[in-house]
């Protein structure tokens, strides 16, 4: 067995926020996106916590894992409370931008795709904004959640690149990549299929 080969998908770091937070802080210069620190702040906590399983995923009884977003937007809009609409609300859009910025590739054989993680995560967010209004956790957190909610899909890209940060080839699955422009429009996505001699032209793009 190859000895070097855990070395090329295992990435040894001393803390795991300040890896993230570093790792956020690249990616966002990289790409030139203007993202509120506190929002940076935000994601890397989110990053930081998820990366704990039982903490992404969820006890059914029978084992852990992911409900479904329609699911949790459901348990949202029949919260027994504005505290726990906001708890549900503010689920969904941690859980939506964290498989979309990571696990976006294992969508693609999913009856749902990225976009729709993309449509649910940014709309709960910006219900969560208006949720919270007037509020001390609105007064704390209330642009932080506007602003994930406008730049939903810019942070997904941001988030892309962490997680090819940590892959040693610089292959990519061009139709995949294509696929994902398509679906959302992806800044990054265009980017890397420019730089690998893909044209990619509006009129394909996917239209809701």
């Amino acid at each position: 067995m190859d000895q070097n080969a855990d070395r090329d998908t295992v990435v040894a770091v001393a803390n795991l926020r300040d890896y993230f937070r570093e790792s956020i802080d690249a990616a966002i210069d990289n790409q030139g996106v203007l993202v509120n620190p506190h929002t940076a702040h935000y994601v890397v906590n989110l990053l930081t916590i998820f990366a704990r399983s039982e903490e992404l995923y969820e006890d059914h009884g029978e084992g852990y894992g992911l409900r479904p977003l329609a699911l949790m937007m459901a348990d949202a809009v029949d919260a027994d409370s504005p505290e726990q609409r906001t708890l549900s609300l503010q689920r969904i859009g941690d859980v939506a931008l964290f498989i979309a910025g990571f696990f976006a590739d294992s969508l693609a054989e999913k009856p749902v795709d990225v976009d729709y993680y993309i449509h649910m995560g940014g709309n709960a967010y910006g219900s969560l904004s208006d949720e919270v209004r007037g509020t001390s956790r609105g007064r704390a957190l209330g642009d932080v959640y506007k602003e994930l909610a406008r730049k939903f899909q810019l942070l997904v890209d941001v988030l892309n690149e962490v997680r090819d940060s940590t892959r040693r080839s610089s292959d990519i699955d061009l139709l995949r990549t294509y696929e994902v422009w398509r679906r959302t429009g992806s800044g990054r996505a265009a980017s890397l299929l420019k730089q690998n001699g893909v044209i990619p032209m509006p009129e394909m793009r996917k239209r809701h």
